[in-house]
């Protein structure tokens, strides 16, 4: 017997425990899962602008979204591809996309999806159920040395979640699990699980990170490395109506004041990064606007817990007590941030307030390190790596690295501060190979604690998004076991136990929770920014 489910993201969890019947997208609301078309883009007589030109602080790594996890490659990613299941604009609500509809299995071990009909890949062949299936069992038979966000939703292949996928027929596709995962439905949403044409896979081979095909509101045209990313209007989306404008142009501005500057030329439409220090101007200028991006974030302090010193649980406590995070967030992001305590921002389920967070106190810092064998402090300068690119929880992540290096000289810590290319940085961390100290962070992708707590620290993701490559059995077993656990209640106690775990071995120092500031021309219209980082600009348009 099956059940069908709602789509919101509450439903999601209590459906799967409490067996509660909801209704799926029929064939009367066949754009549910998309903004519905509401406004002219010019006014009648008035050539319409239909250039959308955004500012972004650093490149792409790739576009092939199976094999990214920064936000500056999902940016792109999210315009050319679709997933099966999309989340509402402004929100983590799960809801119809590629597939209409969606059945679960009373055990909760088979998912049934109606496909949306008459869908075309920007290679002019069609979606169908065997489209679903190629990705799905592309992604499969990789590593998480190839599709990082499949192991990390989705598990290693000795530990996998979905068993088998296969096409019931042309517009009807099965998944079978190989055991329950509460945020499945979630999961699928991600960006990372945009289906590709697998015709173009199979041409393009390494190529297609370059020139990616999908079914999205928009064509991939053109990259330019370090520059910007040409996309053009979807003329055969399924979403009748959108996208709004004809071409969408990604420019890569690093700094974030260089960008706000290009802004109130008019050079730009829409940009990210806003600082502090421009926010009075921003408010000030009639010809702009701003945008608020829901906090849903964590910036981090990680150290590479597998290499002495930092393979040390009491050397990563020391230098947590050297971390002033209120004077950080005084200096650095103009009062929009909060001090973090924990791997997960406060709004999630499962976050545990009643942990108390390491105090700075530069005593007990030396006394840890005496305590660990260090009794002068560490000899060996250690490298840290700032963030050279400005993120929405990391502002200018190199004066921020400059300000806890003069913390930790006062603790006998010598650092020295690299800050190689964005990609290099990232592929840096995640191999683990250096003793080093790095900033990172991350937004969450589908409103579920296991998107921080499992995704970013189960040794079962090291490789992957686990970069500080701590590997702790307990933590991850209560990490593993709330992921399949459908009762909520007991996933949220499970999810408190493992961040006093965290909380004792410290392999990050959580820095921030911060409230991203956008910004636009004033006549953007349509755009709502996603908590989740990024979301696709097929409503904007100009008044």
């Amino acid at each position: 017997m099956k059940k069908r489910w709602m789509f919101s993201a509450l439903s999601l969890l209590l459906a799967a425990s409490l067996g509660l019947t909801g209704c799926g997208s029929s064939s009367q609301t066949p754009d549910a899962s998309k903004p519905q078309e509401n406004a002219q883009p010019a006014e009648s007589g008035k050539p319409a602008q239909d250039t959308l030109i955004v500012g972004r602080g650093g490149d792409s790594a790739a576009l092939d979204p199976a094999v990214v996890t920064d936000g500056e490659s999902i940016k792109i990613t999210q315009q050319v591809f679709d997933t099966l299941l999309d989340y509402k604009p402004g929100t983590t609500d799960v809801e119809p996309s590629l597939a209409e509809s969606w059945e679960m299995s009373e055990d909760g071990l088979k998912y049934t999806f109606k496909l949306r009909q008459g869908v075309k890949f920007h290679d002019g062949t069609d979606f169908n159920a065997d489209a679903v299936v190629h990705n799905f069992n592309r992604w499969l038979a990789g590593d998480k040395s190839q599709f990082y966000y499949f192991v990390s939703a989705f598990g290693t292949a000795e530990d996998r979640v979905i068993k088998e996928v296969k096409a019931i027929d042309a517009n009807t596709v099965e998944f079978t699990l190989n055991k329950t995962q509460a945020p499945f439905l979630r999961n699928l949403a991600m960006p990372a699980f945009g289906i590709a044409s697998p015709k173009a896979l199979e041409e393009k081979g390494e190529k297609f990170k370059e020139e990616p095909v999908g079914t999205g509101a928009f064509v991939f045209k053109e990259w330019k490395r370090n520059d910007s990313i040409t996309l053009e209007k979807n003329p055969n989306y399924w979403n009748e109506g959108f996208p709004k404008v004809n071409k969408v142009i990604v420019r890569s501005i690093p700094e974030n004041s260089a960008r706000f500057t290009a802004l109130q030329a008019g050079e730009l439409d829409l940009i990210e990064g806003v600082n502090p220090d421009d926010l009075a101007a921003l408010e000030g200028n009639a010809d702009l606007q701003k945008f608020v991006r829901p906090a849903f974030n964590v910036g981090y302090l990680g150290f590479n817990a597998k290499k002495p010193p930092f393979d040390n649980p009491k050397v990563r406590v020391a230098l947590s007590h050297a971390v002033n995070k209120e004077a950080l967030i005084s200096a650095f992001y103009g009062g929009l941030a909060e001090p973090a305590k924990n791997p997960m921002p406060p709004s999630l389920f499962g976050y545990n307030d009643a942990i108390e967070d390491y105090p700075y106190d530069l005593e007990k810092a030396k006394a840890l390190l005496a305590e660990a064998g260090y009794p002068n402090g560490i000899e060996e300068e250690l490298v840290f790596y700032a963030m050279p690119v400005a993120r929405p929880y990391m502002p200018d992540g190199k004066k921020v690295a400059e300000a806890l290096q003069a913390e930790f000289a006062k603790i006998g810590v010598k650092t020295k501060i690299e800050s190689p290319e964005w990609a290099v940085y990232l592929e840096d961390a995640k191999k683990g190979e250096k003793d080093h100290i790095f900033m990172l962070g991350w937004t969450g992708d589908n409103g579920d604690a296991d998107n921080f707590l499992f995704t970013l620290l189960s040794k079962d993701t090291i490789g992957s998004n686990n970069y500080s490559q701590w590997a702790h059995d307990e933590y991850s077993k209560l990490v593993a076991e709330a992921q399949g656990e459908l009762d909520e209640a007991k996933r949220i106690d499970l999810y408190k136990k493992a961040q006093e775990i965290f909380k004792q071995e410290a392999p990050w120092v959580p820095l921030v929770h911060s409230t991203p500031l956008l910004a636009g021309r004033a006549n953007v219209k349509g755009y709502v920014p996603s908590p989740t980082g990024s979301e696709s600009y097929e409503a904007v348009y100009f008044e």
